[in-house]
C-alpha cells in the first residue's frame, strides 16, 4: 500500500485562494487572516472602498465617520448607528458593478436605517437596477 504524498503547503493556499465556480453559484476564497494574502485583499477592498464611496458621496452628500474592512462570514458590508460603514474584504473580489451595489446600499443606511421604499429609492438614485444586481450578488456569490 503506497503512502499518499503530502500536499505542499503553497498548493493547499492555491487551492483555497482560487474563486470556484459551481454551476452559476461563484465560491469566494477562503482565506485566513494572517495570511498575507489577506491582508493584501483587505487594502484592495479598503482602497476600492474609500474610492467608490467619495464617487458616490458627491451624489448623496451624506457623512460617515469611519470605514471598516473585516472578514465577515455572511455579509457583504455594515452600517452601524454612530456613522460607520463596514465592508467585507471579498468585495475586492467582485465584478466592480456588484462591489458599487455593495457600497451604495451601505452610504444609502446612513439616511435610512431600514429597508423601506424610501431606501430603495435613494438606492435607485445611482444604481437603478439594484434589484438585478442584488439578485445576481445573492444567487452568484457565496463564501
Amino acid at each position: 500500500m503506497s503512502a499518499r504524498p503530502e500536499k505542499s503547503a503553497w498548493s493547499r493556499l492555491r487551492r483555497t485562494l482560487r474563486t470556484r465556480t459551481t454551476g452559476s453559484v461563484t465560491r469566494l476564497p477562503r482565506v485566513h487572516r494572517q495570511s498575507a494574502m489577506h491582508k493584501e485583499a483587505a487594502e484592495r477592498a479598503r482602497a476600492l472602498a474609500h474610492a467608490r464611496l467619495e464617487h458616490f458621496n458627491r451624489f448623496y452628500g451624506f457623512t460617515y465617520e469611519r470605514v471598516f474592512i473585516r472578514s465577515q462570514k455572511t455579509r457583504w458590508g455594515a452600517c452601524s448607528a454612530k456613522g460607520n460603514l463596514g465592508f467585507n474584504f471579498r468585495i475586492a473580489y467582485l465584478p466592480a458593478y456588484l462591489a458599487d451595489y455593495v457600497i451604495v446600499h451601505e452610504l444609502c443606511h446612513l439616511e435610512q436605517f431600514n429597508h423601506p421604499p424610501a431606501f430603495w429609492e435613494l438606492v435607485a438614485r445611482t444604481i437603478p437596477d439594484h434589484k438585478a444586481r442584488r439578485t445576481e450578488l445573492r444567487r452568484r456569490y457565496r463564501f
